[in-house]
């Protein structure tokens, strides 16, 4: 299984500052299957640009998104394989209490936010509510969603294939209103979507010090996020939804500091734009 990184912020950077290597859109990654199959995270700015490297002759792609919020969604309409006729899409995501993903996703994708409505898509388009359908098959990937801690409806995802497995929670503030160790385990939201995955990509907006003044939003801090992927037994972590106030300077100085203080039983790897991560056993 390999995994790419097309956007890795919380929202887009600042114009004019120095996020090169980080990069500046928000988020989408990129999962590719042994056998070529195609799984897309969310669909925020870095969806476009993924768009563009696919070639023609792709027959299915699965879009999962997390939740709705326009961080994830607002690069939808600009994949250009949606306007393919011979392409299958299946797009999956969080339902309301009130309304289905069509109705939801259908308050974006028509006039006057965007000209084309969702059902006038010429691709073969199906949606299917997570809330409802917590396993899955999407395409060759095995997938669980849980619902996890962030505004409105949210989940997040575990996808299995080729003998490994990723976690993918990118919105997520498991330790809101307790202290790392005053919570069991099987209280922590998301922690069971990411036991003992290969490779985790979770929520790390905050550093430690800015974390106290944005309690309650949804977001994790980079400690909280190490905590995390600790108590999950995790391999791997690519920490991710970066702020789009912290430049590439920033974010060395952070993770630098991380490495000083932390000897941890997993690798580190914050999310940057374009490396592909081969996810094996081995790793």
């Amino acid at each position: 299984m390999k995994v790419r990184f097309w956007g890795t912020r919380g929202s887009l950077a600042t114009p004019g500052r120095d996020t090169i290597r980080y990069g500046g859109n928000t988020s989408c990654v990129e999962i590719r299957g042994d056998d070529g199959s195609l799984l897309v995270l969310d669909a925020g700015t870095g969806i476009r640009p993924l768009g563009d490297s696919i070639e023609r002759g792709l027959e299915r792609v699965d879009i999962l998104l997390t939740h709705l919020h326009m961080d994830h969604i607002q690069g939808l309409g600009f994949f250009e394989p949606l306007f393919w006729p011979d392409l299958e899409v299946h797009l999956w995501g969080p339902s309301s209490t009130t309304q289905d993903l069509h109705a939801r996703l259908t308050r974006y994708l028509s006039p006057p936010l965007f000209p084309v409505r969702l059902l006038d898509l010429p691709c073969a388009l199906t949606l299917h509510d997570v809330v409802s359908t917590p396993h899955f098959r999407a395409g060759p990937f095995d997938v669980e969603a849980g619902l996890i801690c962030h505004p409105g409806p949210t989940v997040g995802y575990r996808i299995t294939g080729d003998g490994v497995t990723v976690a993918y929670m990118p919105d997520n503030e498991p330790y809101l209103g307790v202290t790392i160790d005053s919570v069991e385990p099987e209280w922590i939201p998301g922690v069971a979507l990411a036991h003992e995955a290969d490779l985790l990509i979770h929520d790390a907006q905050f550093s430690h010090e800015e974390y106290p003044r944005y309690v309650g939003w949804g977001h994790s801090s980079i400690e909280h996020t190490l905590a995390f992927a600790q108590t999950a037994g995790v391999k791997h972590l690519v920490p991710f939804h970066h702020d789009p106030s912290h430049t590439d300077a920033t974010l060395d100085r952070i993770y630098e500091e991380v490495g000083k203080r932390h000897d941890l039983p997993f690798e580190v790897t914050p999310a940057t734009e374009g490396p592909i991560f081969e996810v094996t056993r081995s790793r």
